[in-house]
């Protein structure tokens, strides 16, 4: 029998590998709030690297802010320990269909879903 994952991936930490596979000198290692150490991204070092010339500092460009944008994308890349389970009592021939209907929270079931149906 295959045990099941009970934790969404981390979305961070795996972004972070992708950028230090084409940028290794842009990743560097932080403790964490837990006090283990884990990868982080030197964003100084990586805008140097992106660019053809000296970079002084943050450049003017277009931007959508609102009042916890950061939070949300922080929340939207942190990993989850739930599952999804089958309502069969409240479903109608559960075993014979092939719809799916979801209850709870968009992010959540979406980060559930994630790895199921990547392509």
């Amino acid at each position: 029998m295959e045990k099941l994952k009970m934790h969404s991936p981390n979305l961070t930490q795996d972004n972070i590998a992708r950028i230090r596979e084409l940028f290794p000198n842009c990743v560097t290692e932080a403790k964490g709030e837990d006090g283990a150490v884990k990868l982080t991204v030197d964003f100084d070092q990586l805008r140097q690297e992106l660019a053809d010339s000296i970079v002084e500092g943050p450049q003017e460009r277009y931007h959508l802010n609102w009042p916890g944008k950061r939070e949300a994308m922080l929340s939207a890349n942190s990993p989850i320990a739930k599952t999804l389970r089958p309502a069969r009592e409240e479903s109608e021939n559960f075993d014979a269909t092939q719809n799916l209907f979801i209850e709870g929270d968009n992010l959540e079931a979406l980060k559930l879903l994630q790895e199921t149906y990547l392509a």
